[in-house]
């Protein structure tokens, strides 16, 4: 009875989990999961991994039906292996089945979520410099008709370089290759 009463505390926080990851605001029929067809296969793996375990915490919800010895009885030859099966099945208690994450395991993957973090982190930063480039860009277009003082107004650096280029006589240096 120990063992149907843990199993009938972690089923429905099973079910939950599984239920609370697959709707949990994912688009999985976005363009990111359809671009690259290795992550279009983890995708499709992940979901049928998902539709699996909600299928199995709904066999498993409820505890298993008491076998019925006295049918067995009647359709094995020998009653005492099906005397004997029932007694050792009515005194029989096993321990409870626990999993515990291994230390090593967790610190591994709390290192890997936090290096996601950083990484995450760093690519929002360049996407917003990105953006702000791309808005300078716009802001800022040259035409046939923009000066050369424009341009180094613009672009200071390449204005830099190319006085630089000048005061070295570096005429041809982009031009001429060795």
């Amino acid at each position: 009875t120990t063992t149907t009463t843990t199993m009938s505390r972690i089923i429905p926080t099973t079910r939950r989990v599984v239920r609370n990851l697959q709707h949990r605001n994912v688009d999985w029929t976005a363009p990111v999961f359809k671009g690259d067809p290795e992550v279009a296969a983890k995708v499709n793996q992940f979901r049928s991994w998902i539709a699996s375990a909600e299928k199995m915490a709904e066999k498993y919800s409820a505890p298993p039906a008491p076998i019925d010895f006295a049918s067995a009885k009647t359709s094995v030859r020998d009653s005492q292996l099906i005397d004997a099966l029932e007694s050792f099945y009515k005194t029989a208690s096993p321990p409870a089945e626990t999993h515990e994450w291994s230390a090593e395991d967790k610190a591994s993957k709390l290192a890997q979520i936090e290096e996601a973090k950083e990484r995450l982190a760093f690519t929002q930063e360049m996407i917003e410099d990105t953006q702000k480039e791309i808005e300078f860009m716009k802001a800022n277009r040259t035409t046939r008709e923009t000066s050369a003082t424009e341009l180094a107004e613009i672009y200071p650096d390449i204005a830099e370089e190319i006085n630089n280029e000048i005061d070295n006589r570096e005429w041809f240096k982009d031009v001429i290759t060795k």
